[in-house]
């Protein structure tokens, strides 16, 4: 089970049986407003209140980096193009859809609907 709290904090509780533990994974210093598992569950996509975008791999590194920027348009949401894990579509407010990719944060392409957008 993963979760956030307000300060930014992104938690895990591994549970089994009747026993769990909690570990801090990644502490972001701004509220996280979503959170995207992979289709194989190995990265997180994590959107924070201020539109920046983040990813977690708890086998590697475990701290979560920063993917997007939210420097031109705040990010709404992002999720996973599936199948697999290499790229992300995220949304903005000013209503551009953009397709990244995951490995070094290249934007791959982008549409603008010409609306704004909200969650």
């Amino acid at each position: 089970l993963c979760f956030s709290a307000q300060e930014g904090m992104l938690f895990l509780y591994h549970i089994e049986d009747l026993q769990y533990e909690m570990k801090i994974c990644a502490d972001i210093l701004e509220p996280i407003s979503s959170l995207m598992f992979s289709p194989d569950y190995t990265m997180l996509l994590l959107v924070t209140d201020k539109g920046t975008v983040y990813t977690y791999k708890r086998a590697h590194s475990g701290a979560a980096v920063e993917l997007l920027d939210a420097c031109n348009a705040r990010f709404l949401a992002a999720d996973f193009l599936t199948p697999g894990d290499k790229y992300c579509v995220s949304v903005t407010s000013s209503g551009e859809v953009q397709v990244w990719f995951l490995e070094n944060g290249t934007c791959l392409s982008k549409l603008n609907l010409d609306i704004e957008v909200r969650v």
